[in-house]
């Protein structure tokens, strides 16, 4: 989304704002889909104002609160987000003029501060407080589609190597989400969708919630459809030069989980992977354990 849907009216009333207003509108016009995306506290931050700013501006502009800008961004991102194929012409425009190098470096520093933000102290509390309700889950449902898959893989994955506490929403013949069946309050489901958000995601999702099944959700924004259903929520960046979305932060959450869930389990867990270890040593698994790989 290059043009916001209210940049022509703020760019009217700019010179009648404030120092501080105008600091913020000028946020506001520049970057019309991180208003669709981030948190109102967020999207302060990077503008250098107070959130109340933010709130004033919206008021300014006729809105009760900054909650109804950013939902008349959201909806113009949803309508008019441009496909795959659009971006990857933007994509080789740019890359065509700059060439590989710098596609490469710019994608590849993209990632790194995505990652970087990530570990600030905000984005931490949401993450422990997901593993939390992880932990305490006595099953974690595992539920990604499309791009998203690899996601909750990730975090099926680690749990399956300390335990039998996860369950992967996916199989052959359809029979991908008949386990969510058995779920209930006692258990959590971990899902992870970003924009443009699959449609089975969604309605298997709002399926469990109705069912009473507790929602971890990492996802792409405060207002993306799991946000709204969500017990505890991370949100990832996903803006990438490439014509893909990135979704290199939201795997590294998928193996941050798995980690702070494997890492409170006490000796269950090393006798989980002490038992591990010896089947995949019985069946030959690896060309090369890590212990010979650290011993050379």
């Amino acid at each position: 989304m290059d043009k916001g849907p209210l940049s022509d009216r703020i760019i009217t009333a700019f010179d009648g704002l404030s120092t501080q207003l105008q600091t913020a509108a000028r946020y506001v016009v520049d970057h019309p889909r991180e208003v669709a995306l981030l948190s109102m506290r967020e999207q302060a931050r990077r503008a250098g104002v107070q959130p109340a700013s933010m709130t004033r501006l919206a008021k300014q502009l006729g809105f009760d609160g900054y909650d109804e800008l950013r939902d008349r961004y959201a909806e113009a991102l949803r309508e008019g987000d441009s496909g795959f194929a659009e971006r990857a012409g933007e994509q080789a425009r740019s890359q065509k003029l700059k060439g590989d190098h710098a596609l490469a470096a710019d994608m590849l520093g993209s990632i790194g501060k995505q990652i970087s933000r990530l570990s600030e102290p905000a984005a931490l509390d949401r993450i422990v407080e997901a593993a939390t309700r992880l932990a305490g889950a006595r099953r974690v449902y595992c539920l990604g589609l499309r791009s998203s898959h690899a996601v909750a893989w990730q975090v099926h994955y680690i749990l399956s190597l300390v335990g039998e506490k996860s369950v992967i929403l996916d199989g052959i013949a359809g029979t991908g989400a008949d386990a969510i069946g058995r779920a209930g309050a006692a258990d959590v489901l971990l899902v992870a969708s970003v924009l443009p958000y699959t449609r089975a995601t969604i309605e298997l999702a709002e399926y469990a919630r109705a069912s009473g099944v507790p929602i971890v959700a990492v996802t792409d924004s405060e207002v993306a459809p799991l946000a709204q259903i969500a017990e505890a929520i991370i949100i990832v960046p996903t803006e990438s030069p490439s014509f893909l979305h990135a979704m290199t932060p939201a795997f590294a959450i998928a193996e941050v989980l798995g980690a702070l869930v494997a890492g409170r389990g006490g000796e269950a867990t090393l006798e989980a992977l002490k038992r591990f270890d010896g089947q995949l040593a019985a069946l030959d698994t690896h060309l090369q354990t890590r212990n010979s790989k650290r011993a050379s």
